[in-house]
């Protein structure tokens, strides 16, 4: 069969562009993937272009995964092995790896994730003398790091305020730091690579001549480095692909630019356009309910999906007395789809922000409906892993200093923290790092001769370690540190539930290893250690046989045959934000996360909304979401309880109170303490921060340097000192 005798005109006309810019234009279900698979496999069996020139980038490892498969399948496993196919991050690891002495780096440098460069920007503002009241780690962290997406180093950053020039050195210091520590963090990744690209003509030059051949999925996801990186590489004859839905832009707060996507055509002049518009995923019901709410997007790409699946059930809209009727109602649509079929694995509930997942998760609980969450606390997040895998990693890199200074006491070994803040300030004033520092200790006589002991006796141990990599597999390795390091026997010394639970995620940890084993091509230390720093959420959503819990965030990018989306209400879905309503751009990216949801939904869509919630501690009366009324009334159904009107228009919104139910207070009319009239902030209020975007107010902390804890869409709650946020 040929490769194209299965695609739609549109699509072939994609996969078949020759030279020159491409930009694709990919509706929901509209068939992005099978496209970009199919241009690759089309320019190696039919172009003859070799797949070593052939760069193919997306954002999860799941989604790299499943493209290399899927090109595996129509060329052959040879066929397909030279073609870098990977996520942003991951191609620039492997490209700065390959060229790590012209990129100033080792190579052998160790991948920081979020909590170690926190960790590293929290010792640096330390040694500063910084307040952490004024200065949190977190702020200076989110802001080195929006540095970096803008491809800017300290030198660039403004210095007209003691804030600016307090965050000027902390920068510049944290840069040295991650130096002497033979580390990145995952800004680097891409800023380094840009960087690298830009100082040296010839490494740019030989990759141009090998990416011949330039695929971007997501493209609509990308930031301002990503850009940059892309037109790097494809030089003044590019031949660009790039493959995206500015209707599905939707992480704006995260430094998505959706200005990439509409530029594009701009900045790569000749560039042809096409648009995927037949979707195979949802029913034309749903599809009708998606464009009747992106439509009244200001600003978007004219383009309107159909499909061949006409009908469907209409979409359902419904109104209930509260949170907990809501997460009833959970229960019982679960049921009703289950008695027509549908296994659990096929439903999905998605929420707005993370707080309205609890009294769901109670409800299951208490009917016994299996479940999962997504995007609370991930495995590699857990304390006792990060223990472990901080031991790989000073075994592969011993001068990195977070890793090595969290395991250097754990499991109690008698080295204290004041010992480990000398050596930290020896490493400071020398130009080391911790474990020179360490080793320098153990001999110089600089402390007590049983603290030297003890140094000497872990600085032996580390050693040892790192002489046995070569000879012992990856899991190997790690069994060898847990029975040697003593943690293994400390976790079994607690003899609690908690640290039984917490040997199982140990032993869980070694069995990813040996998976790793069996799945690689070259299974190293490195390799792996990479992979897992790499991983997003969506990598760790697996299939099975439970009801799946998640914000809408989260679920870019999944389908599920039956969809719920809880809280359709205004403050929450549009998110409550005075900016949305002065600026349009805020209220096109709500518009876009709900065309996100509502397209998720492959044959059944329930949307709800309530009379009365509580959420984070108070209640409130609430009114249908705007979006609800965009739906076309031809393709809905609308149920409401008795008391309430069926009307979900204007009107809706000011409708009679529920039945039987009494107004406690909405948040616009929370009493504010004389504390929160001193800062302009009350609970329920919205407001914006520098990294996090916007988020709504949960508690307000008085005293002398107040604090509010904040929930953040994609981010979860945050506790952050009030004069680091912004009303929204």
């Amino acid at each position: 069969m040929d490769l194209l005798d299965q695609l739609n005109p549109p699509q072939r006309a994609a996969v078949e562009h020759g030279d020159g810019p491409l930009l694709v234009f990919a509706g929901a279900g509209s068939g992005k993937t099978r496209v970009i698979t199919h241009r690759i496999a089309h320019k190696v069996a039919a172009c003859g272009v070799p797949a070593w020139n052939i760069l193919a980038v997306t954002f999860t490892n799941k989604a790299a995964k499943e493209m290399r498969q899927r090109v595996e399948r129509l060329l052959g496993t040879a066929g397909a092995r030279d073609a870098w196919i990977g996520t942003f991050h991951s191609t620039c690891a492997r490209l700065l790896r390959a060229n790590a002495a012209d990129a100033g780096l080792d190579p052998r440098f160790v991948i920081f994730d979020d909590a170690d460069q926190q960790a590293m920007v929290k010792r640096v503002a330390k040694d500063f003398g910084l307040d952490e009241r004024r200065f949190p780690p977190r702020m200076l962290q989110s802001r080195i790091n929006q540095a970096k997406q803008e491809c800017r180093g300290p030198e660039q950053l403004e210095r007209n305020s003691p804030v600016d020039g307090a965050i000027f050195d902390v920068y510049r210091t944290y840069e040295d730091r991650m130096a002497a520590a033979k580390a990145v963090d995952f800004g680097d990744l891409l800023y380094r690579t840009v960087l690298l690209l830009q100082n040296s003509a010839e490494v740019l030059a030989a990759y141009r001549r090998r990416f011949r051949h330039i695929l971007i999925d997501e493209f609509q996801d990308t930031n301002r480095v990503q850009y940059v990186l892309v037109k790097l590489l494809a030089g003044e004859a590019p031949n660009v692909c790039a493959v995206g839905d500015d209707d599905q832009s939707i992480y704006r707060w995260r430094g998505a630019d959706i200005r990439n996507i509409r530029d594009f055509q701009r900045d790569f002049p000749g560039t042809v356009v096409v648009k995927l518009e037949q979707n195979y995923r949802s029913t034309g019901r749903i599809l009708d309910a998606a464009h009747g709410v992106i439509s009244k997007a200001i600003e978007r790409e004219p383009k309107k999906l159909f499909t061949e699946n006409a009908g469907g059930s209409p979409v359902e809209i419904e109104t209930l007395a509260d949170e907990r009727t809501e997460a009833l109602r959970v229960v019982s649509w679960t049921r009703a789809l289950r008695s027509k079929g549908f296994e659990l694995g096929d439903i999905a509930v998605f929420y707005r922000v993370h707080a309205q997942s609890r009294v769901i998760e109670e409800a299951l609980r208490a009917a016994n409906v299996p479940y999962a969450v997504y995007g609370g606390m991930r495995f590699y997040e857990r304390a006792e892993i990060k223990d472990a895998i901080a031991y790989l990693r000073i075994v592969q890199n011993p001068h990195d200093d977070v890793d090595l200074g969290r395991i250097i006491n754990v499991p109690p070994r008698g080295i204290g923290k004041s010992t480990v803040d000398v050596l930290f300030e020896q490493a400071t004033n020398r130009g080391t790092s911790l474990h020179d520092a360490m080793c320098a200790a153990c001999g110089d006589g600089s402390m007590p001769a049983a603290t030297r002991k003890r140094l000497g006796s872990f600085r032996d141990l580390v050693h040892g370690w790192r002489a046995r990599e070569a000879d012992l597999s990856p899991a190997a390795l790690l069994r060898l540190i847990l029975d040697e390091s003593g943690y293994e026997k400390a976790l079994a010394g607690e003899d609690t539930p908690e640290s039984d639970a917490r040997s199982q995620n140990v032993a869980e940890l070694v069995g990813s290893l040996e998976d790793y084993e069996k799945t690689a091509e070259e299974p190293t230390l490195a390799g792996f250690l990479e992979s897992i720093t790499l991983q997003s959420v969506q990598d760790e959503i697996e299939e099975g046989d439970r009801l799946t819990l998640m914000t809408v965030h989260t679920a870019k990018g999944l389908e599920f045959r039956a969809v719920m989306v809880v809280g359709m209400e205004e403050d929450l879905f549009p998110f409550r934000s005075s900016q949305a309503g002065r600026d349009p751009h805020e209220m096109d990216e709500e518009r876009r996360l709900c065309y996100v949801a509502i397209t998720r939904a492959r044959e059944r869509l329930l949307l709800t909304n309530v009379g009365m919630r509580r959420l984070f501690g108070f209640e409130r009366e609430a009114f249908p979401s705007r979006f609800l009324e965009d739906i076309p009334e031809d393709s809905r159904t609308v149920y409401s309880p008795p008391g309430r009107p069926r009307s979900i228009g204007p009107l809706g919104r000011r409708s009679a109170e529920p039945a039987g139910r009494t107004i406690d207070r909405s948040y616009s009319q929370l009493p504010a303490t004389g504390e929160d009239d001193h800062l302009g902030f009350r609970v329920g209020q919205s407001v914006r921060h520098a990294r996090f975007g916007v988020g709504l107010v949960l508690r307000v902390e008085p005293g002398a340097d107040p604090k509010v804890s904040v929930d953040f869409p994609g981010h979860g709650t945050k506790t952050i000192v009030a004069r680091f946020v912004q009303p929204a």
